[in-house]
């Protein structure tokens, strides 16, 4: 009796912390036995749930080898687009472009003025700068591209437009008279450039000196084309040879400080044979010019 007595105070001085252990477990589990303490364990490392994603992330940016892998693709994409810069500079010399477009209102217009009516201006020696040209806006001798490349697109509109008005345009034909153009441009710019080397003439004319030189003949088929669609071809004709005049006189005055020798750039009377070749070659060029005129704007009158 004493020990069933005994027995049953036992189990009636435990009952209340087992009802109290069940009042702290959720009553939605009823079998649980024992607390979760992954949560604890979770708030120990700030509190927050990382998850299996968190973890690997870690271990991959911590491991040594994928460090090195990214750094050998960063050094390699670099040297791919410094290759790739020298490469194209060296074909297509992108940072002096910017030279040939450094131009203003001012020096737009007197450059026209200059290419429609170049026989009074006297100096046409480009101006320099710590042996480097200045920008055209400063000197209206200096080449440019701004002109010849707006005059080749107005011309291949007052092509298309010269075109519409004897109903003969169509998206073909521009498209052939642009490429046209364009191409003939081209053979230009590679003949005299076989000639300068064929003559082996010591000159500071570049590729693009060339290509906005021979550009500037534009002004002028535009000149001739507007003139033959507003008075016919009496007005294209005129219009023509006084642009296929002043642009003559233009590059022969231009070319000569860059072609000829020094002693013929003052005014001294040439002699030897190769400076006859450089002046036999300067006037090549120069007379081309009209003939290129003519051939690509003649089809637009009629």
């Amino acid at each position: 009796m004493e020990y069933s007595n005994q027995s049953g105070f036992r189990q009636r001085k435990l009952q209340p912390s087992v009802r109290m252990r069940g009042n702290a477990m959720d009553s939605s589990e009823p079998g649980q036995l024992f607390d979760d303490t992954s949560a604890g364990h979770n708030s120990g490392h700030g509190g927050v749930d990382k998850g299996p994603t968190a973890y690997a992330g870690q271990t991959l940016l911590s491991d040594p080898m994928s460090n090195l892998a990214m750094a050998y693709g960063s050094s390699l994409a670099s040297q791919g687009k410094e290759m790739m810069d020298k490469n194209l500079d060296r074909f297509i010399p992108i940072s002096k472009l910017k030279y040939y477009f450094a131009v203003d209102t001012v020096y737009v217009g007197k450059k026209l003025g200059l290419l429609v009516f170049p026989y009074m201006h006297e100096n046409w020696e480009v101006s320099y700068q710590q042996d480097t040209p200045v920008a055209p806006r400063f000197d209206v001798n200096a080449p440019d591209l701004y002109i010849p490349a707006m005059a080749f697109i107005t011309y291949i509109l007052v092509a298309g437009l010269a075109l519409g008005t004897q109903n003969r345009f169509s998206p073909e034909i521009l498209g052939m008279q642009a490429s046209s153009a364009l191409v003939w441009l081209i053979i230009e710019v590679l003949a005299v450039l076989l000639s300068l080397y064929l003559v082996t003439v010591n000159t500071d004319l570049t590729t693009i000196d060339l290509v906005a030189i021979s550009g500037y003949k534009y002004v002028g088929m535009i000149v001739g084309v507007l003139a033959g669609l507003l008075f016919g071809k009496t007005g294209y004709y005129l219009s023509l040879l006084w642009c296929c005049a002043s642009i003559f006189v233009f590059m022969i005055r231009t070319l000569r400080l860059k072609i000829l020798s020094e002693a013929a750039a003052e005014g001294v009377l040439v002699r030897g044979a190769k400076n006859q070749l450089r002046m036999y070659l300067t006037m090549a060029i120069a007379a081309a010019q009209p003939v290129f005129m003519y051939w690509l704007t003649f089809h637009l009158v009629r």
